[in-house]
């Protein structure tokens, strides 16, 4: 399948970075945009296409953020485009609450599909991940008649008032935010950088399960909300035993296991799905990012026993599954199987590992390489510990930046 990169896919810079009307569009910017709401970078797109980024002031530049993993298909892929501008002339908008349209219906049974299990589900649209997951926590509530949440050390399930109370990391998400909303319960994750070197998964599962009974009580588990692999937390990727242990002990328990792939799911680690690499299967998926090339939408997907638990009316939103979002993830999906992502998301890691880890052997401020697939990074520790290095992280991203190459920090410790 040819790409159908409208721009040379190759970075190339025309002006000093910022360019001077990128430095114009910052001065608006200050006084029209409230000061909380912040860029990685003041290099301001007017277009893109493929991996390229180009700005307003005619230089090109490598996108290695993806949108915080949103492009998985490339920018402006041409099914997305075609698929969404086609809806677009026909309807925009019905609300599926009240006039409801076939799109809906196929990005569900997509997902129906795809997610991990061959048992009946069933799927509901949303907005955003933040969304997913509020509304995961609903559904397993409801399911369960149970109220206590279990999360972890590093997680991120994004900045709802229940979704930072899941969150672990205080600033820039929390810090003066509370109150949050209770029955919250965080318990350490399995990190192997971090961990003892003889600690196994199972091992740290069990640590974080023991805290559970001990003082939640299991019976009291509506569910456990875990990434599959961390993203905002610093691309951990657990101990292999870790996440089945976790899915031993809530059927053992009577709780849902709920596996956030929002950063990782849509072939991006190397399968479908990163819960697939070690075939646990969850009782409710969240989806959102890559799931339609660049257009906001996401999805919970379970059981359909647990699913159908909740009554007539009590999850959905205005705008959840719209209709131009809806056709954007039919052709995402689709480019997704005709291009092989997951294939290409394996080839891709072994490139970048190769590369990370000879830049590690000849760098002792590289405590770390770890990831799975095309999720990939790099821990930056001082010299001789593994005391983590902020600054570091900082300076190394804008350098890129400078550079013409987007990348993006991470990490609970910076």
């Amino acid at each position: 399948m040819d790409d159908g990169s409208r721009i040379p896919q190759r970075r190339k810079l025309v002006t000093e970075l910022p360019g001077p009307r990128s430095r114009e569009l910052e001065r608006r910017r200050r006084r029209a945009v409230a000061s909380g709401v912040s860029s990685a970078s003041s290099l301001y797109i007017v277009e893109a296409s493929g991996a390229i980024l180009v700005d307003v002031d005619g230089n090109a530049l490598v996108d290695l953020g993806s949108g915080i993993a949103v492009v998985g298909v490339g920018h402006t892929a041409p099914l997305v485009v075609e698929r969404a501008s086609a809806q677009t002339a026909r309807l925009t908008h019905s609300c599926f609450m009240v006039s409801p349209y076939e799109a809906y219906v196929a990005v569900c049974e997509e997902l129906n599909a795809l997610t991990p299990g061959s048992h009946e589900k069933r799927s509901a649209l949303f907005n955003s991940g933040a969304e997913a997951v509020e509304n995961a926590v609903k559904i397993a509530r409801r399911a369960t008649g149970r109220q206590a949440v279990v999360v972890f050390d590093h997680a991120y399930h994004g900045r709802t008032n229940l979704t930072m109370a899941l969150t672990a990391k205080n600033m820039p998400y929390k810090d003066g935010f509370g109150p949050f909303a209770p029955e919250i319960y965080r318990v350490p994750m399995s990190y192997p950088f971090r961990d003892p070197e003889t600690m196994t998964g199972a091992a740290a599962a069990e640590r974080a399960l023991s805290l559970v009974e001990s003082q939640v009580g299991a019976d009291n588990v509506a569910c456990v909300v875990v990434e599959p692999i961390q993203g905002e937390g610093g691309f951990v990727v657990p101990a292999r035993g870790f996440l089945p242990a976790l899915s031993s002990w809530c059927a053992a328990h009577g709780a849902l296991l709920v596996a956030d792939e929002i950063q990782t799911g849509l072939a991006r680690t190397g399968d479908w799905f990163a819960c697939d690499d070690e075939r646990v299967v969850p009782d409710l998926v969240t989806t959102a990012k890559g799931i339609a090339g660049g257009f906001p939408l996401a999805g919970v997907t379970g059981r359909a026993e647990v699913m159908d638990a909740v009554h007539a009316g009590g999850i959905g939103g205005t705008y959840g599954g719209n209709p131009v979002a809806c056709e954007a993830a039919l052709g995402a999906l689709a480019t997704m199987r005709e291009l092989d992502l997951p294939t290409a998301a394996r080839q891709i890691g072994a490139v970048l590992r190769t590369r990370l880890d000879t830049i590690a052997a000849a760098s002792p401020r590289v405590g770390d390489v770890r990831g799975r697939g095309a999720m990939q990074a790099i821990e930056l520790v001082q010299p001789g510990t593994k005391m983590p290095d902020a600054a570091a992280a900082r300076a190394v991203a804008s350098r890129c930046h400078a550079h013409g190459v987007v990348v993006l920090t991470c990490g609970t410790f910076g």
